[in-house]
């Protein structure tokens, strides 16, 4: 069972790949897409979330797309993965308050979480980047 989602997973794999790929260009949308094997409505919400936190910035024009919104060691994983849970579709309905529930499941599982979220802050693009170059 994956522990983050599928957004958040292409979020952070969107990001190394603006951050490898934008030089002197940015990269679209189109681009981006197309690497990943989506369609580019599929990954448009995604980057629209990143570049709202500026993460990235998005250039308009026709040879705009998307370049990093600030330094690659100043952007975590931790950063996107809360960006892009503000582009996730949540239609679910919310959990029952049941004492189980609230007092015992929730704790555990925020705890948890926590820790989580905390071992993704210590990862930023500019690791994840010197990783790629190495498989080159």
């Amino acid at each position: 069972m994956p522990v983050m989602s599928r957004k958040g997973v292409l979020a952070i794999a969107a990001v190394v790949d603006v951050a490898i790929n934008s030089g002197s260009r940015p990269v679209s949308a189109k681009t981006l897409a197309a690497r990943h094997q989506l369609p580019p409505r599929h990954l448009e919400p995604v980057l629209q979330a990143l570049v709202h936190d500026g993460i990235l910035k998005g250039i308009r024009g026709p040879h705009g797309g998307y370049a990093l919104g600030r330094e690659r060691n100043r952007i975590t994983a931790d950063d996107i993965l809360r960006a892009a849970i503000a582009a996730e579709d949540i239609d679910e309905s919310p959990l029952p308050g049941s004492p189980l529930l609230n007092d015992v499941v929730r704790p555990a599982l925020a705890e948890t979480e926590r820790t989580f979220l905390v071992a993704l802050g210590r990862i930023n693009i500019d690791d994840m980047v010197k990783r790629a170059e190495t498989l080159k």
